[in-house]
């Protein structure tokens, strides 16, 4: 197989793909917005599977990271050591964030809060190794 011909243009990586109706890549298994404050579940391979579902992150002084993680683990009693506050249907992705039970009004500690229906669906669907995508 002969080498493409050179041109003289610098090569440009391919954008990747999004899933459709939201801002994140195909690959993320769920996608979360912070300035909708709106979160989705997906196949990984582009197709919207739940959502979208109120979301709502972390204050200015705890904000949530953004960026691609992967669900480390999952605890659906968790209780944080740190607030002394129940935190239903957890699922962890980055180091003291995670999804889970909380107000849709009252901003958290740098977690994703997510209706209890939606939380349960989170914890359901995701596994340790998918990858989480939260975009500003």
């Amino acid at each position: 197989m002969a080498d493409a011909p050179a041109t003289g243009l610098p090569t440009v990586p391919a954008i990747p793909a999004l899933t459709r109706g939201t801002p994140c890549r195909s690959s993320a298994v769920a996608c979360v917005d912070l300035s909708s404050q709106q979160a989705w579940l997906t196949d990984g391979e582009g197709n919207v599977t739940y959502g979208p579902v109120g979301a709502l992150g972390g204050t200015r002084k705890y904000p949530t990271p953004t960026g691609t993680f992967s669900v480390d683990y999952k605890d659906a009693d968790h209780v944080s050591n740190l607030y002394d506050a129940a935190m239903p249907y957890s699922v962890f992705f980055a180091p003291a964030i995670a999804f889970h039970t909380g107000s849709l009004s009252e901003r958290s500690h740098g977690c994703i809060h997510l209706g209890r229906t939606a939380s349960k669906r989170f914890f359901a669907n995701l596994s340790p190794g998918d990858t989480v995508q939260v975009v500003s």
